[in-house]
């Protein structure tokens, strides 16, 4: 009897482990996927020197695939739903703010990924939290405590290392981290927007991720026009490649997916594991990376790169420990915590877009 309870537990636990390991392992997967592809397409063999159509495909991709979850939501009600996207212009109109923060961040990321390494990339984006507490303070009103200050001063020693190591190995980019810094900071003011308007759309993550992508696909077409990218796309040798159209959709569903897998690893772990996850994923990113483009770093710059992800790391637990003795003077917005969760990766310009 003994025997079988202990088989039956085992089996369950065992079942739960691969489960949430098969969750993280996909996050890992679609995130890092993620970053590679849209590297290609901003500055690989087959890239095209328009950042802005890229993006606006890609939410495009998203809009669609809301529909297509919509359309299969509605042949099997029982097994999930999804919200209706019968377009309001009413909430069209109230999305809009939140939309112009999230189409500056997006662009903003990829052409932070157009002008840097991929290796480079996480440093180069790595202000987030740091923006995170100063929006807080100056936005918000609420006090930051020492711990979370002193992480915040180790992830900026550690940005500050990484910069003054890429600089010395030759492949510094200026206009690639002014780039990433702005991206970090739409990411921290897109968190503080994301809380204004859910009540929009009745707190449901998915409608606003459907308006805020139909608002962008609007939006990014007369910036196209204006910054000349009309022409560039037009006479692009490589515009009727099938390869190049099938990254082009492959990022678009990434970075969709991102969205989704984000909040269920979240789920089916804990906000701080997410941090773990995303840290891990990140230097297993940063490494894959220079073995990919077979690049070699000084001890100093991989330090930088320990420096950020171990600030990073703190962070999260100085977070959680306050959230969870929930003192008013330390206890920063929760959703801005959770948009920087949905970011990270935000980094990957992620849905987190919400």
């Amino acid at each position: 009897m003994f025997y079988r309870k202990s088989v039956r537990k085992f089996s369950k636990m065992t079942e739960s482990y691969g489960h949430i390991g098969s969750v993280v392992a996909t996050y890992w997967f679609i995130s890092i996927t993620l970053v590679f592809v849209n590297k290609s397409l901003l500055s690989g063999g087959e890239s095209v020197d328009a950042p802005m159509f890229v993006t606006w495909y890609q939410c495009l991709v998203s809009v669609l695939a809301c529909y297509a979850i919509r359309t299969v939501s509605r042949m099997f009600p029982g097994r999930f739903s999804f919200p209706s996207l019968q377009l309001d212009p009413h909430i069209i109109k109230q999305v809009l703010p939140l939309s112009v923060v999230f189409i500056s961040m997006i662009t903003l990321n990829n052409l932070c990924l157009k002008h840097v390494t991929v290796s480079f990339y996480y440093v180069g984006r790595s202000l987030s939290t740091v923006f995170n507490v100063l929006l807080t303070y100056f936005v918000l009103g609420q006090k930051t405590s020492l711990p979370t200050i002193t992480c915040c001063a180790i992830i900026l020693g550690g940005f500050y290392l990484g910069v003054f190591q890429e600089d010395v190995s030759g492949s510094f980019s200026m206009l690639g981290t002014v780039f990433g810094v702005l991206s970090s900071f739409f990411v921290s003011l897109n968190a503080i927007f994301t809380k204004k308007v859910l009540p929009a759309v009745d707190g449901n993550i998915w409608a606003l991720t459907f308006y805020n992508n139909v608002n962008a696909c609007i939006l990014f077409l007369p910036m196209m026009l204006v910054f000349g990218e009309v022409p560039v796309v037009v006479s692009f040798e490589y515009l009727t490649s099938p390869n190049f159209w099938f990254l082009m959709t492959i990022g678009g569903i990434f970075g969709f997916a991102i969205g989704y897998v984000t909040g269920l690893q979240i789920k089916v772990t804990s906000p701080l594991t997410h941090n773990i996850s995303g840290t891990a994923k990140a230097a297993a990113q940063t490494v894959l990376a220079t073995q990919w483009f077979m690049e070699t770093k000084s001890f100093l710059w991989w330090l930088s790169n320990m420096v950020v992800l171990g600030g990073s790391l703190a962070y999260a637990r100085v977070r959680q420990l306050e959230m969870k003795n929930n003192t008013p003077e330390k206890t920063v917005s929760k959703v801005m915590e959770t948009s920087k969760d949905n970011s990270a990766s935000e980094e990957e310009n992620t849905l987190q877009k919400v």
